[in-house]
């Protein structure tokens, strides 16, 4: 019998249980869904770690060509032959569904598996001072902008990012000290994989309800996030969030607050905003200590109130790390955005165009706020609703936040991961915003809202393409 034969007999009988990976003993690790912006950041931590890794995609890109840069092994096309006996564990994200031909094998043969969140718990455990940045908006600005944090202040971290950041040149930096940033997502439950030193909370909204059950229940998993934050460690928490003693009943990590309040650990006063948006605070800490003042003036170079809470929360993790406030505070100032966060693309004929990665009501609401600080004549907004999952459940308030707009654009609904239009369209969403005494167009292509756009824009408006699909793709369109 050929040995791989013998292999597959073996692993065909074996139970499949938790895989603990042993970065003293590398393996042969593949990932299904390798080019994915979590996916290939782990992928690359691992081959820096001396694991052989491979993995398969279904389509090339940016993050394929980067990780064979690396002399990692991508294919191309998911198929069953791609699993080979001499895989040791294979990692998933929740894309991959059962009936995809790698699971199937990687069931067949009985090779041990991981989720993508699994994963990562695995990998951040080798870290003593690891941060997870969780809530439903903010998570990619905030990592981000501690990360800066970070790298100003030499700390060498390694970094995972959910978005393409311009100083490290991708979404993954692999550093070679004891420090490690991450972003946490909620949506089913990967954050719950994690055990950080920091976990940062920055808001806690309904949202994918096509795993959740309710807002409830989504408190109910950030609650059970802030309860595995490592012994001795510190939760940084939003105190602006609803009941925000729910969320910290029980933890023993300590807890710093952040919020509009000065009864907050953190909280800003005196905010001012140039002509670009881009505001200037007063950060007060309430209990300064060595290095740390009780104030210090912070200026940003990303437009929004939003981001004066994103940065408090990141300033307040750079003093969990020992970065001094003026440190901190200079690379807070440096800090130009992450690619799809209010992304200034250029201008089309006195047009200015930007694009900017919202999908839910709270981040379409903040991002058209601080797009008002820009003086523009008028605010259009060409979106994309994300999921009919999302669209339906909270309709009411897409229309509301999308009102904040002189006049809406609307693309057909990106499925991603459904097919059930459960009986709506953007359409739908037109007739609410309608009904709410304001402007909508459903365009459905984006090839009829570039040619309304180029019909009906004038000089000095401002159109925002937004969306968590491909909406961004109508702001090259039009710029080219």
């Amino acid at each position: 019998m050929e040995a791989s034969e013998q292999t597959d007999k073996r692993r065909a009988g074996r139970k499949v249980t938790m895989y603990k990976l042993d970065f003293k003993h590398p393996v042969h690790v593949y990932f299904v869904g390798i080019g994915g912006i979590s996916m290939s950041g782990l992928a690359e931590i691992l081959s820096s770690e001396g694991f052989r890794v491979s993995g398969s995609d279904r389509q090339e890109s940016a993050m394929t060509g980067r990780l064979r840069d690396l002399g990692i092994r991508v294919l191309i096309g998911q198929r069953e032959e791609n699993i080979t006996p001499d895989i040791d564990v294979a990692v998933f994200t929740a894309a991959i569904h059962p009936d995809n031909p790698e699971y199937k094998a990687v069931r067949r043969l009985g090779i041990p598996s991981l989720t993508r969140a699994q994963l990562l718990g695995q990998i951040m455990a080798n870290y003593p001072m690891s941060a997870a940045v969780a809530g439903t908006h903010g998570k990619t600005t905030t990592t981000s902008m501690l990360s800066e944090i970070l790298l100003e202040g030499g700390t060498d971290p390694t970094l995972s990012i959910g978005g393409i950041y311009d100083r490290i040149g991708g979404n993954i930096l692999v550093g070679h000290s004891c420090n490690f940033v991450t972003e946490a997502c909620e949506y089913t439950n990967s954050f719950l994989s994690l055990y950080p030193e920091i976990g940062i909370i920055l808001d806690i909204d309904a949202d994918h309800l096509d795993f959740f059950k309710d807002l409830a229940d989504i408190r109910r998993s950030f609650h059970q996030f802030a309860a595995q934050i490592r012994e001795g460690g510190t939760l940084i928490l939003n105190s602006d969030i609803d009941r925000p003693e729910e969320i910290t009943d029980g933890v023993k990590a300590r807890v710093v607050t952040y919020g509009s309040s000065p009864e907050s650990d953190y909280y800003p006063s005196d905010i001012t905003y140039d002509g670009f948006g881009r505001p200037t605070y007063t950060l007060h800490t309430a209990h300064p200590r060595a290095g740390i003042p009780a104030e210090q003036r912070i200026s940003l170079s990303v437009p929004g109130e939003h981001n004066v809470y994103n940065s408090i929360a990141a300033a307040a993790a750079g003093d969990l790390y020992g970065v001094d406030r003026k440190t901190i505070a200079a690379a807070l100032q440096q800090y130009k955005g992450t690619e799809r966060r209010f992304e200034f693309k250029g201008e089309r004929n006195g047009v200015a165009i930007v694009d900017d990665y919202a999908h839910h009501p709270t981040e379409i609401a903040a991002t058209i706020r601080a797009a008002r600080k820009l003086h523009r004549d008028r605010v259009i907004v060409a979106f994309m609703p994300h999921t009919y999952t999302r669209t339906k459940a909270l309709m009411k308030d897409f229309a509301k936040s999308l009102s904040l707009a002189d006049e809406v654009l609307l693309a057909d609904i990106f499925p991603a991961r459904e097919t059930d239009t459960l009986g709506i369209s953007s359409q739908t969403l037109a007739d609410e915003i309608h009904a709410l005494g304001h402007t909508a167009v459903y365009l459905g292509s984006f090839s009829a809202i570039e040619d309304y756009v180029k019909k009906n824009c004038r000089k000095n408006d401002l159109l925002i393409t937004m969306g968590a699909g491909n909406i961004d793709t109508v702001a090259d369109d039009l710029l080219s």
